[in-house]
């Protein structure tokens, strides 16, 4: 399996070499150079799987079994900060630098990021919300010598491995939902996406791609660029990222749309590279009118107001005593919405990217009580640290020195080992 960049200007590169990279050199981001068609019997063989198998199993379509055997393949994703630092905190031969953009995120999301201690963790609280802070991270990969130098990898969904693992989630949520896989042809399944940065979309749409029957909807927040795109063909930036109860989806630049856009024109990278400058050098783009016919054909969406997200939560818990998160909330509410016109049933799935223990704010407002757990409640008392990066400061040289010093510390300690 080779991996290509939507913009087909850089160097083709295994799985490994996806791995091991964020953007590639082109500033496009790498996909799969041909997508593999799963059949019915092939679904119907998966569709008795754990989640974990399902993952096992995808992972093995996109990696070749001479770079990861088969038996030797296990991952899952979670909340990309917390979750990475989780993975990796006190590993010996590798450091981890997150940057949290501070003010944008809840106070637990930052206290489970700064009070991790480790020395191979690098916190920056960055005076800047997602889409800034995502800028000095793309114009340090930018420098392949660099990367390649300092051995970097991205470990947000700029990075495919994110994307193929999301693949997972549209898998299990249609085998829970697929009322029978006895029928001619397999029925339909409507999967909701909560959406941001347009990772799971992308997932979702490839899984489609490969031949799961699914319907994708686009949920967002009030920062709705794709949902102007998916309705208008409109790819164009607002005024200002406006600031949400649903945080994590508070970002104007979906950049994983880049690789909707490849799939969509398909694969054709000169398109997708024209469109992307453009997008790029004017902040504005309307799509060509094939591919927003293309685009509606492969999705609907719908925008959500944090008036309707606390409606949502304050529903959910009446009617099923379940205490969804702000951003599971933006999907729930076009499930309401479906119901209460009473439109044809299609079995329907909602993606609920994290727990409601994480924005008692939220909470709150919606007029119901957080429960937090003790795990969670322990953080409070814990020390903090965390670097910041001002407004002013030159956050990509900040970036450049901090991942020149730990390799020159790290070079240091490999040497002082091998004496």
């Amino acid at each position: 399996m080779w991996y290509v960049s939507t913009r087909g200007m850089a160097p083709r590169v295994d799985f490994e070499g996806a791995l091991f990279s964020g953007y590639a050199s082109d500033g496009g981001l790498f996909m799969p150079e041909e997508l593999p068609q799963l059949n019915r019997e092939t679904l119907c063989q998966w569709s008795t799987l754990s989640y974990p198998g399902l993952v096992k199993e995808l992972c093995a379509l996109f990696i070749g079994s001479e770079l990861i055997p088969k038996d030797d393949l296990n991952g899952t994703s979670g909340d990309t900060g917390s979750a990475a630092i989780e993975s990796v905190q006190g590993a010996k031969n590798v450091d981890i630098i997150v940057l949290l953009p501070k003010g944008h995120c809840t106070k637990i999301q930052e206290l489970q990021m700064t009070t991790v201690l480790k020395e191979n963790v690098h916190v920056f609280g960055v005076e800047g919300n997602s889409d800034e802070l995502d800028e000095p991270i793309k114009a340090v990969f930018a420098d392949t010598v660099f990367v390649k130098k300092h051995n970097l990898m991205s470990l947000n969904s700029i990075n495919w491995s994110r994307i193929l693992v999301q693949m997972a989630h549209h898998f299990f949520a249609y085998f829970q939902c697929a009322p029978s896989l006895d029928t001619h042809p397999l029925p339909l399944v409507e999967v909701v996406v909560p959406t941001g940065a347009a990772g799971n979309l992308a997932a979702g749409y490839i899984a489609q791609k490969i031949g799961l029957p699914i319907r994708l909807v686009v949920a967002v927040n009030r920062n709705d660029i794709i949902h102007r795109t998916v309705q208008q063909g409109d790819f164009s930036l607002s005024e200002v990222v406006k600031s949400t109860l649903a945080s994590a989806m508070d970002i104007q630049v979906p950049y994983n749309m880049e690789r909707v856009f490849w799939l969509l024109s398909g694969s054709d990278s000169q398109v997708t590279r024209a469109l992307m400058e453009q997008f790029e050098r004017t902040q504005s783009l309307n799509l060509p009118k094939e591919l927003h016919s293309k685009l509606s054909e492969a999705m609907t969406s719908e925008s959500v107001s944090d008036e309707a997200i606390i409606q949502t939560m304050g529903r959910c818990w009446d009617e099923n005593q379940y205490l969804l998160c702000p951003h599971s909330a933006v999907a729930v509410n076009y499930h309401y919405q479906q119901m209460d016109r009473q439109q044809p049933s299609t079995p329907r799935c909602c993606l609920a990217p994290a727990s409601a223990a994480k924005f008692p704010e939220a909470v709150l407002a919606a007029g119901l009580t957080p429960e937090t757990p003790a795990e969670i409640r322990a953080l409070e008392h814990k020390e903090t640290r965390c670097t910041p990066m001002r407004r002013g400061d030159t956050w990509m040289l900040m970036l450049r020195d901090t991942i020149e010093d730990l390799s020159w510390r790290w070079k240091g300690h490999v040497l002082n080992a091998s004496q």
